[in-house]
């Protein structure tokens, strides 16, 4: 989002999600490296997902079955190594039929256009890696310091995200990314325009007299412009012209659009395709730049940024939400100075 030289840290799209639940976690997290709870075995099959999908995309196939059947031969070798504790043969089974229904559900849902997107791209393309999993981009900000961190001024900040493939027509490129579920979106999920409650509930998660809570779809919004910063950077790096940008996410473990015939032991599924580019996309600014941003997002983004830089992790501000909304199901409780103190707290 600038073109500043004097970067003094980088942060990830992930770090500012878990620093938007709660300060402190982040803090515990990422800057002590303080490691809890067990592996995520959802999150460990969506990148059995990933990679089939994403090696299937790299065969070169264009087609729905030839997508399908690259997508489903890597899989079966990915699955010989994974090592996920079932209860039973039986539960490993229907985790695989889930995994393959869902490679079937991409193939004849998006593969062949997706795929066809990827081919053209590379054609107009002048080099660079369009396919994942874990495609990195970047966006390089203009820190807003808080009051109390003058030394920002005039800093930048690089802010890490990633996409598993790119994709496109040729009036625009598209970042993908597969996700467990679209739980983390909220309302964006049935929004398609930023003016309105999207706009209102997020200025109104930083305000201070405000009684509004929503850490997981203000990052979502930062995520997405963190994505569409980092595509135009790669769009220039590519030749690709004037494209805009546009990034979609596909949820791969929702179990909400399953159909199981336990019968014939048969699993079907649906997938959906959420574009977060117009519910990001702030059309004063996007007047004024031609280009899909969101100056409120943008800025909020930057003075986020430079807190966690700052070192400022004090989550008292926001104390009684975190401890309702975050607390509950956080790892960290054991060792968090300010729920520690709440716990053991004495009356009188």
């Amino acid at each position: 989002m600038t073109d500043g030289d004097s970067t003094v840290a980088s942060l990830s799209v992930d770090g500012i999600r878990t620093a938007l639940h709660c300060p402190r976690r982040y803090e515990l997290a990422s800057v002590d490296g303080l490691e809890c709870g067990e592996d995520d075995a959802v999150e460990e099959r969506v990148d059995l997902l990933r990679t089939a999908i994403c090696d299937a995309l790299r065969s070169g196939e264009t087609d729905r079955e030839g997508i399908e059947s690259a997508a489903r031969d890597r899989l079966s070798s990915l699955w010989s190594d994974h090592d996920e504790r079932f209860h039973s043969v039986a539960q490993r089974r229907h985790e695989r039929r889930v995994l393959d229904a869902t490679i079937v559900a991409y193939a004849e849902r998006i593969g062949t256009d997706h795929a066809v997107g990827i081919e053209r791209l590379t054609t107009d393309a002048t080099g660079g890696e369009l396919i994942g999993p874990g495609l990195p981009l970047s966006s390089t900000i203009a820190l807003s310091e808080p009051k109390a961190e003058p030394e920002l001024d005039g800093e930048t900040i690089s802010i890490d995200a990633t996409v598993d493939y790119v994709s496109g027509d040729d009036s625009s490129i598209v970042g993908v990314r597969f996700v467990p579920t679209l739980a983390p979106l909220g309302r964006l999920r049935y929004r398609s325009d930023w003016e309105g409650d999207v706009a209102t509930r997020f200025t109104d998660h930083f305000a201070d007299d405000a009684d509004v809570f929503d850490p997981d779809p203000v990052g979502v919004l930062f995520e997405t412009a963190v994505v569409l910063d980092g595509l135009r950077d790669l769009r220039d790096r590519l030749g690709l012209g004037d494209r805009t940008c546009r990034y979609v996410q596909i949820p791969v473990a929702d179990r909400s659009s399953l159909s199981v015939n336990w019968v014939q032991n048969e699993v079907e599924t649906n997938l959906e395709v959420v574009d977060l580019t117009d519910v990001y996309v702030d059309h004063h600014t996007f007047g004024m730049t031609h280009d899909h941003r969101n100056e409120t997002v943008d800025g909020r983004l930057a003075t986020v940024a430079a807190t966690l830089v700052a070192e400022s992790f004090d989550p008292a501000r926001r104390w009684n939400e975190i401890e309702e909304h975050a607390c509950p199901d956080c790892d960290y409780t054991v060792c968090c100075q300010e729920y520690i103190a709440h716990e053991v707290r004495f009356d009188g």
